[in-house]
């Protein structure tokens, strides 16, 4: 008498050797991310689910995972720590979930560069790069758990966009080498423009088993609170601060009011009705912030150097940050990611919205200038009228990174990525890895 397995069965029990999660429990768990501060990705992912967890130590297992998978034709989504915001790990067609968090080894780290697995953490890699005076370039405000794969592969900015841009800027990241989805799975480098196929690609494009990450120097960050009357005195003065070449710095936040409310461990330094920036600024340059908060009549009510910092930290209420503790309040908000260009355009949008819209800026470099990127908070009612505010924004020369829609082009610039298909057709030819979140993809494959 035989027993029929299913798929997954059999793969389970051909891995000898590789963690496998099975219970049920545990598969939710890591088959979901923070697609729920969208109450419209919520209603579309609530219910999706791997049928199997694996978790690789070494790139040796994830090529006998990428066999077993290719043979059984079965679905396989990537994942880091699952610290997303709109899906990117969350598998549309079940399958198999590939966890990379033990491929945690860092392979040689210098100065200025370093050679990861995907699965370390930021804020652990971090703490060993500041021992040689050296840091990463970029992190979510998620760094404590988040890994340098999955920020690479589902992220795009965080604190030091305000002097290194977006992920993909050029020189950001090094090299990467990946496993391909196919029958003989292979090992493929990437370099220069070529690593660009990864980079907020949803695992959609190779699985990485190594990067090269370029590094910036360590500084002693002081961390600072400034408070304002006018809202859009505290965006000009983020706007100057971020112009301001010769203060070194990681983090400019501007929160127009209600959003300081929303800040519970910060309320001794936040007064009611007050509009905030956050601040990493190099003690060094602490002089010169004075002057510049003096000279838009801002106080600051918080200053503390680096060795006098413990706990949760300032980064920890900015990016979406705010959004996850504007949410533990008020479950009803959501929010938006915008990039204004102009104070001008904030400002225009500010008094439009009214309290509808509560504006969060980040501060990030874009075509080699500072500007205005928005993580607003949006008091949600209806889909249609998400959809129109999205709308009133484009319409008036924003541009929205809709984080509503759960497709790498939905959620970017709306356009197709032909190059980005193409090394897709190459490396996953049967839209094995992640399917259903590279729309160019997809419809190739319609037409075809």
């Amino acid at each position: 008498m035989t027993t029929d397995l299913n798929p997954y069965q059999v793969i389970a029990k051909e891995l000898q050797g590789i963690e496998i999660i099975t219970e049920s429990n545990q598969i939710t768990k890591l088959s979901l991310d923070y697609y729920h501060f969208s109450p419209i990705l919520y209603e579309q992912l609530k219910d999706k689910r791997a049928d199997l967890v694996v978790r690789p130590s070494n790139e040796a297992e994830v090529i006998e995972i990428v066999k077993l998978c290719y043979r059984h034709q079965v679905p396989l989504t990537v994942r880091g720590a699952g610290t997303g915001n709109y899906g990117q790990c969350i598998p549309l067609e079940g399958g198999i979930i590939l966890d990379t968090t033990k491929m945690n080894q860092i392979h040689w780290l210098k100065p200025g560069i370093a050679a990861v697995e995907p699965g370390v953490k930021m804020a652990a890699f971090d703490k060993q790069a500041r021992e040689i005076g050296w840091e990463l370039r970029m992190a979510p405000s998620t760094y404590r758990t988040a890994t340098i794969g999955g920020f690479i592969g589902g992220g795009s900015v965080g604190m030091g966009s305000i002097t290194y841009g977006q992920l993909k800027e050029r020189g950001n990241l090094q090299r990467v080498r990946l496993v391909t989805m196919t029958e003989t799975p292979e090992i493929i480098e990437l370099s220069g423009d070529e690593v660009q196929q990864v980079i907020h690609g949803y695992g959609t494009t190779g699985i990485i088993t190594q990067l090269e990450i370029s590094l910036a120097p360590a500084y002693p960050w002081a961390e600072v609170i400034v408070i304002f009357d006018e809202f859009m005195s505290a965006a000009r003065f983020g706007q100057a601060l971020s112009d301001s070449d010769g203060i070194v710095k990681k983090l400019v936040s501007i929160h127009a009011a209600p959003i300081p409310s929303y800040f519970t461990a910060l309320q001794n330094y936040l007064p009611s009705g007050k509009h905030c920036a956050l601040l990493m600024i190099s003690e060094y340059d602490l002089v010169a912030l004075e002057a510049l908060v003096a000279e838009f009549q801002g106080e600051i009510t918080y200053c503390k150097k680096a060795k006098e910092i413990s706990g949760t930290s300032l980064v920890e209420f900015a990016w979406n940050h705010t959004t996850l503790h504007a949410r533990s309040i008020d479950p009803n908000l959501t929010y938006l990611q915008t990039f204004y260009f102009t104070l001008e355009r904030v400002e225009q949008m500010y008094y439009y919205f009214g309290d509808e819209v509560a504006i969060h800026l980040e501060f990030l470099k874009a075509g080699g200038k500072a500007v205005p990127a928005g993580l607003q908070l949006v008091r949600y009612t209806t889909a249609t009228r998400l959809n129109e505010i999205i709308e009133y924004h484009e319409a008036n020369g924003a541009f929205i990174a809709n984080p509503h829609v759960y497709t790498i082009e939905a959620g970017g610039d709306k356009t197709i990525d032909t190059k980005k298909v193409k090394f897709k057709q190459k490396i996953d030819p049967c839209g094995l890895l992640n399917p259903g979140k590279m729309s160019g993809f997809s419809k190739l494959n319609l037409r075809n």
